[in-house]
């Protein structure tokens, strides 16, 4: 009953939210009015059954002691869900995802929000996909230590400055540490096996911050790292401006990342490409496994088609339901899936990486259960994600590496449809 309680709880936060989202309209598409993060996270949500077990939530007790503390000034949070049997002494840290604040005024919004403040973080989220402690849910990590870290800085943890006169603090890379300090004194440093992972926002943080995970354990744990919906590519949108890269310039900027970010990129190229995902991949050391839609919503939603460049609103039916697109509109999403597999080209010539790129409209699908491991979950050349993820994880088969054929070849997708 009481799981039942908090998975409507959750609902219900997800629902409110968005209404707000539906009541306000749309202005420059990064802040308060519109939140696509949101929308889709109440479309997951709806796909879950209220018998999922419910994960309370954890307070970092004296982060705040060591300035690592979320946009408000508040705690920072996770979720734990321990290991047991075989799994005992494995660990899965999950970085949540939420998007990114790029200016004063959306940052200000987001500490008012669960994504910048544990004032208003669920006090309990359910685990599934990934999380899941069900062996028929999730067969190769369900008996791991499996963490949620909880999202509040609005740049992928990442970031270690503040905003005086508004009170805002951007610590994203404190929270990281004190996070990663605290998992280890819980007995991550005895770890046998580790994985880092992270969807959309979580996964670009677990591409920034995979290397500096493989050096806080020992060399004798096997440590990879996974990265969903997280290859946000610098495009040029369906007006030729590029939405994404001003976006994330204004989170480089208004959270002075400049100094955060690797310096074996930015030696080369400017702060903001070393934000993008494409100029990093190559030159991360741990072996990384890169899962992606070829046709991501969030990026066909906020960065190819949002409402900025298409003041019309001539993408509007095509980029919230596909099958509403016609052919110049499926061509342009074709040549950003050509982007994508140029992006990945180098980093999947590598043989301790792994590649896992299916033709779907949709974004993250680890912590979904139908899209992670389910009887009609997405396949490629017959795997499901969480089969070619573990076979990967695990050195099970050797060159890890499915790209799928081009939309609209793929009928095991789950595509999103935005109502």
């Amino acid at each position: 009953m009481r799981s039942l309680l908090l998975w409507i709880a959750v609902v219900v936060c997800l629902l409110c939210s968005v209404a707000a989202v539906v009541q306000s309209g749309s202005s420059d598409g990064f802040g308060k009015p519109r939140d696509t993060e949101t929308v889709i996270s109440f479309l997951e949500y709806k796909l879950m059954a209220p018998s999922v077990p419910m994960i309370p939530l954890t307070l970092i007790h004296g982060a705040d002691s060591k300035g690592a503390v979320c946009l408000d000034g508040t705690l920072p949070g996770y979720h734990l869900d321990r290991g047991f049997g075989s799994g005992a002494n494995s660990w899965l840290i999950q970085l949540e995802g939420g998007g990114w604040c790029n200016n004063h005024r959306s940052c200000v919004y987001r500490k008012t929000s669960r994504r910048g403040s544990s004032k208003f973080m669920e006090k309990a989220l359910a685990f599934t996909g990934i999380l899941s402690n069900r062996s028929e849910e999730n067969p190769d990590f369900f008996n791991w230590n499996r963490i949620k870290l909880r999202y509040c800085d609005g740049a992928s943890f990442s970031g270690d400055s503040q905003d005086e006169s508004s009170q805002l603090f951007y610590r994203g890379q404190r929270i990281w540490q004190v996070a990663m300090e605290e998992f280890l004194s819980l007995g991550m440093k005895q770890a046998n096996q580790a994985l880092l992972s992270g969807c959309s926002a979580g996964g670009l943080a677990s591409i920034l911050h995979c290397d500096e995970f493989r050096e806080l354990l020992p060399s004798s744990t096997k440590v990879k790292c996974l990265s969903d919906a997280g290859m946000f590519l610098d495009s040029v949108d369906v007006s030729g401006g590029h939405s994404l890269r001003n976006m994330f310039q204004g989170v480089v900027t208004v959270q002075n990342l400049q100094k955060d970010l690797s310096s074996t990129c930015t030696n080369h190229l400017d702060p903001t490409s070393c934000f993008f995902p494409q100029n990093l991949v190559s030159d991360i050391k741990t072996p990384m496994f890169l899962l992606n839609t070829a046709y991501d919503s969030w990026q066909i939603q906020e960065s190819l088609a949002p409402p900025t460049a298409d003041p019309g609103g001539i993408w509007k039916a095509c980029k919230s339901d596909h099958s509403r697109c016609n052919s110049s509109q499926i061509q342009f999403f074709q040549e950003f899936r050509n982007q994508m597999l140029f992006a990945v080209n180098s980093f999947s010539n590598s043989d301790q990486n792994g590649l896992y790129i299916n033709s779907c409209f949709a974004h993250c699908q680890t912590e979904r259960q139908d899209t992670w491991f389910a009887q009609d979950s997405p396949q490629l050349n017959g795997k499901r994600v969480a089969e070619s993820v573990g076979d990967w994880y695990f050195n099970r088969a050797k060159n890890v590496k499915a790209i799928d054929c081009p939309y609209p070849c793929d009928t095991t997708c789950h595509n999103l449809i935005f109502e």
